[in-house]
């Protein structure tokens, strides 16, 4: 089997750098993509490359960094929409313009970032794309409208572009992570980590249009 290459973004810290060496220990070739730089990702993945794209919707950059990840590994199977804006706000103090922030960073540019990777999987005839929601689209904290009203898409955004690529050998799943304040389950990247690896894995290719809620319990819904 040849090696896979996979692009994670918001690799700089965090779940995303989890997500990254994780992939990199199962071999894969790992692309990071983020707001900053990734100094303390890149020191502990071997065969790394960096992606610095300081606007994550300008379709412009986005290319440009993709070409990046095809000029070093030559093709791409695995895409991890990670990246994501988590504002808190009573609804009635959100401006237009924070709405449109949040909808911009935790749904276009996984959107556009999809479509721009699509033809490279479609060429691989093998693909794993997961989106990060969150299970506050279940729960529902009352300060954070943008953001569950983003992944609730995100989820929808899941669903159907699975069933437009399953005949591409592409699979399309979410994961949905407890959010960082919630109670009273303390939640470890391992559980994350593990869950990632479950969806991108050779043999779950049956699992798409999937949300698997990795939240340390139930939560209401």
């Amino acid at each position: 089997m040849e090696t896979r290459t996979a692009l994670v973004t918001g690799a700089a810290q965090g779940l995303g750098q989890q997500f990254a060496v994780a992939l990199a220990g199962r071999g894969y070739r790992v692309a990071g993509l983020d707001l900053q730089p990734q100094p303390e990702t890149a020191g502990k993945i071997l065969d790394y490359v960096e992606l610095v794209v300081p606007d994550v919707t300008d379709e412009q950059q986005l290319r440009q960094a993709l070409e990046q990840v095809i000029d070093r590994f030559g093709t791409l199977h695995v895409l991890v929409n990670n990246a994501e804006t988590v504002p808190e706000a009573d609804f009635e103090d959100i401006t237009p313009e924070e709405w449109r922030h949040v909808m911009r960073f935790n749904l276009e540019a996984p959107y556009l970032l999809t479509r721009a990777v699509l033809p490279y999987l479609k060429a691989a005839g093998w693909g794993r794309i997961v989106n990060i929601a969150s299970s506050a689209v279940l729960s529902a904290p009352p300060t954070m409208v943008p953001y569950v009203t983003s992944k609730a898409a995100l989820i929808g955004f899941t669903r159907v572009l699975a069933s437009a690529l399953g005949p591409y050998g592409i699979t399309v799943n979410a994961i949905a992570p407890r959010t960082p304040h919630a109670a009273p389950a303390v939640q470890e990247p391992a559980d994350l980590v593990s869950t990632l690896m479950y969806v991108v894995d050779e043999g779950s290719g049956t699992v798409t249009g999937q949300t698997l809620n990795v939240a340390g319990g139930p939560v209401p819904g």
